[in-house]
């Protein structure tokens, strides 16, 4: 037995090892194709997932039947489900994305020396991507496609339950680059739900250049520990709305459950309240009868439970959590600074918001949480890539170096000097 897992491992060692060499010579080419190539690759691409329509629809059904024979939870099934509107959003966003101007050979700066040397600052393209997710297919189209658009190489290492999905799609973004005379090896899918090819993409220094894992805090906890290959980390959505006490009470209604509720399955989707004390007694019951009737489960401190029987006990572990379910964790603090504090600490620092007329609680709070995002007066939900005009994303980046936040194709792309002489030496 030990054996065959070591023969399967040597299996996987080797097709990853060539996906690699076939991606590395893909670069070559994407990394000098024209704007018009790889514009011509997306917009065959959409044409293609709206064309191919109902293959997606079925193979998605046969990797949702996998998924609920693994018992996935309600929030994961959501994310893997595909319907033609999903499908036809994953086409608008490849299109969107063309839209975009070219992020590659763009001169971000210019000087000259004393010496008359001229000196740019120009960008390129990452190289190769390794691209890990979750379950969910339509990060499949997104991430390919900001990665072609930066002149980048991709291989995408999807979900179990989704490879069927993604497996079509793929299809589908072939077909662009073939009609756009691009190397199909530009877009590669790691073809095994075989857990050791992780382990071998984290490894393939030389390969790959960069490794971006988009998923909940196990993958991402694996992937920082085992990659020999920088990453850009994309840490779980535990996001706040404060509503604090010079705030609107209708806006504060209508902004909290777009927040929350709109889709609970997204990082983006507040997954915590906090209301001052001062206007807590007006301002929670309404909250507490919206989100009851929507039938989200509440759990707060004991100060907000005084006022709201429905709230049950919250723990320790709750203000730390990323529910992704209709769960929301309920808190009464004193003042911004209060708020600011908990969110330092218990957030992901991936996406706040405030709601206040008070622009000196709002400049306040908007400098001084540490999150990828912050918001004033708007839903947590638009923490979104194609919501910022990416067209779309890999992921919001909370992490301090290269990107943070959303991360689209300009942010796949990095830099290099180019410089100009007129027959210079140095002393």
């Amino acid at each position: 037995m030990k054996s065959k897992v070591v023969t399967l491992n040597s299996e996987i060692h080797e097709q990853m090892q060539a996906i690699g060499h076939r991606a590395r010579a893909a670069y070559a080419i994407t990394a000098d194709a024209s704007n018009q190539q790889k514009d011509m690759a997306l917009v065959k691409a959409a044409a293609a997932l709206r064309d191919n329509m109902a293959k997606i629809l079925e193979a998605n059904a046969e990797d949702i039947e996998f998924a609920k024979g693994k018992k996935l939870d309600p929030a994961q099934i959501d994310r893997l489900t595909l319907d033609k509107k999903r499908i036809e959003a994953m086409a608008a966003g490849l299109e969107t994305v063309v839209t975009l101007p070219d992020p590659v050979n763009k001169k971000l700066d210019e000087w000259t020396r004393p010496n008359g040397l001229v000196l740019q600052r120009v960008s390129i393209p990452l190289g190769v991507i390794g691209i890990i997710y979750e379950s969910r297919p339509t990060v499949t189209a997104d991430a390919a496609a900001l990665s072609l658009k930066a002149g980048n190489a991709s291989i995408l290492r999807c979900g179990s339950e989704c490879i069927l999905s993604s497996k079509a799609i793929i299809a589908c973004l072939h077909e662009g680059l073939k009609a756009a005379g691009l190397p199909i090896e530009a877009i590669q899918l790691v073809p095994t739900r075989d857990r050791a090819a992780v382990g071998e993409m984290l490894t393939m220094v030389g390969l790959i250049d960069i490794i971006v894992p988009r998923g909940g805090k196990s993958l991402t906890k694996r992937v920082v520990e085992e990659s020999r290959i920088p990453t850009i980390q994309h840490l779980d959505g535990n996001c706040h709305t404060y509503i604090h006490k010079k705030a609107d009470l209708k806006m504060a209604l209508k902004v909290l459950m777009n927040a929350k509720m709109r889709r609970v399955s997204i990082c983006g989707a507040t997954e915590s309240l906090l209301i001052d004390e001062a206007v807590a007694e007006k301002i929670l019951p309404p909250l507490a009868d919206a989100l009851a009737e929507a039938d989200c489960e509440m759990r707060g401190d004991d100060k907000s439970r005084k006022l709201d029987k429905r709230i049950t006990k919250a723990t320790d572990e709750d203000w730390d959590t990323e529910y992704l379910a209709p769960i929301i964790s309920i808190k009464l603090v004193k003042d911004v600074d209060e708020a600011i504090d908990h969110i330092n600490r218990h957030g992901s620092h991936h996406t706040e918001a405030i709601i206040t007329k008070d622009m000196k609680a709002a400049r306040a709070f908007l400098r001084r949480v540490d999150s990828a995002i912050v918001m004033h007066n708007a839903s947590t939900q638009f923490a979104d890539g194609g919501e910022f005009g990416f067209g779309a994303e890999i992921g919001i980046s909370t992490g301090r170096l290269h990107a943070r936040g959303p991360v689209g194709a300009e942010q796949l792309t990095t830099y290099k000097y180019v410089i100009y002489g007129s027959g210079q030496t140095r002393a």
